[in-house]
């Protein structure tokens, strides 16, 4: 026990008091988009394109949203991912059509080749389909929602910051319990373990990169992105290797953002915004949608590394669960972590409006979220991974050049 208590008092404060100023910093960094005055252009310079694959409960909104963006887009595209659904209908009431050359386009989606996941590769025909013109090539998802000059202020945003890659952080709307309480803990991870100044010192002064030994590991290390909202440079894109790159990776935003993060030193900038007021999205709508998803997800997102995933859920319980476990022996050590942990809780409760339940009920969340990390590690060891009905091994591979 006596191990136990220099162990909260010399290590675990001092690393939760380094989150707390991370995610401060972080805070303050992380910016959100001007809006723009509707009349700067007649048309922005975009393609819009989002997979969808049964998403007849939530494609309405969605799409709604993106037609009604002012300025308009160039154009929008939908990939009907062979869906047993209405999502197809749907889009077609809404105006969009199988004919080439239109600005609402509806797309169906070809069968699924070997070797990669199903939303990489609609994603991979969405941007074959894509006008050549567009400079910038826009990837959402079916589950999001747009505010009226979401598109407009992003791309202004991605033109004023130099991103080669954008990526929203939404409001997130949550329903459920399991929501509330593993929904926000992403903000958490994010912000308190981000190395927001960093990367952006590096990306200030590509040259620093060399100077200070940076290599492309490390600066992968630094890397993470948004799926619901990617906005990319289309040359950017290109030169990444698109969506075919990242073929048989489950967690495709973050392969995108490490590989962006990875190039700093030639020059690519990697930006990620704080979308709150610009984008709603509800990811999942109930347990077995948050067990489901975040099983997908949590395994994968360490690639080949088990250790790497070990080592990270043995932090996450250290640091954000046992202090409260630790509560009941009176130790002084102990009230300071919970103190902090409830400190950055609130702080991010407030930035992102995420529920309170969350940072009420902060263990169950914490417990909750190791057992969908031992789930997704039990599925990648043995049946593999159902999504959307397919199936996945969850071997992904490390996506650097």
């Amino acid at each position: 026990m006596a191990a136990l208590r220099v162990l909260l008092g010399w290590v675990v404060d001092p690393l939760l008091g380094l989150c707390l100023l991370q995610s401060l910093l972080n805070i303050r960094l992380l910016r959100r988009p001007d809006p723009v005055n509707e009349d700067a252009s007649p048309v922005l310079d975009v393609s819009i394109l989002i997979p969808a694959r049964n998403e007849e409960g939530r494609i309405r909104d969605c799409l709604a949203s993106l037609t009604a963006q002012q300025p308009p887009a160039r154009e929008i595209i939908l990939l009907d991912d062979r869906s047993a659904d209405r999502t197809a209908d749907i889009a077609r009431e809404l105006g969009f059509r199988e004919e080439p050359g239109g600005r609402l386009r509806l797309i169906r989606g070809e069968e699924l080749p070997d070797g990669w996941v199903g939303k990489n590769w609609a994603c991979h025909q969405l941007s074959g389909a894509a006008d050549p013109a567009s400079g910038y090539l826009l990837f959402t998802d079916a589950d999001t929602i747009h505010g009226p000059g979401c598109v407009a202020a992003s791309l202004a945003h991605a033109r004023s910051t130099r991103a080669d890659l954008l990526s929203l952080w939404p409001d997130q709307i949550t329903g459920s319990w399991a929501e509330k309480l593993i929904i926000p803990l992403g903000y958490l991870l994010f912000m308190a373990f981000h190395p927001f100044p960093l990367l952006g010192w590096l990306q200030g002064d590509p040259a620093r990169v060399r100077r200070w030994g940076f290599g492309r590991e490390r600066l992968a290390a630094m890397g993470a992105a948004n799926g619901q909202f990617l906005l990319f440079r289309r040359r950017a894109y290109q030169s990444l290797g698109g969506h075919e790159a990242v073929r048989d990776h489950l967690v495709e935003d973050i392969a995108f953002g490490r590989r962006v993060a990875s190039r700093t030193g030639e020059g690519m900038r990697l930006v990620n915004a704080d979308g709150t007021d610009l984008l709603k999205c509800r990811m999942y709508t109930d347990f077995a949608g948050v067990w489901e998803g975040f099983s997908k997800n949590l395994r994968p997102v360490f690639e080949e590394s088990h250790h790497s995933f070990l080592i990270f859920g043995i932090v996450i319980f250290v640091l954000f669960l046992m202090p409260f476990l630790m509560l009941g022996r009176g130790w002084g050590a102990a009230w300071i972590a919970v103190g902090l942990i409830l400190l950055i809780r609130l702080l991010l409760t407030l930035r992102f409006r995420t529920s309170w339940v969350g940072l009420l009920a902060h263990p169950a969340a914490v417990f909750l979220a190791l057992m969908i990390a031992l789930n997704s590690w039990r599925l990648c060891l043995c049946r593999g991974i159902v999504w959307k009905g397919r199936v996945y091994s969850g071997a992904t591979h490390r996506m650097l050049d």
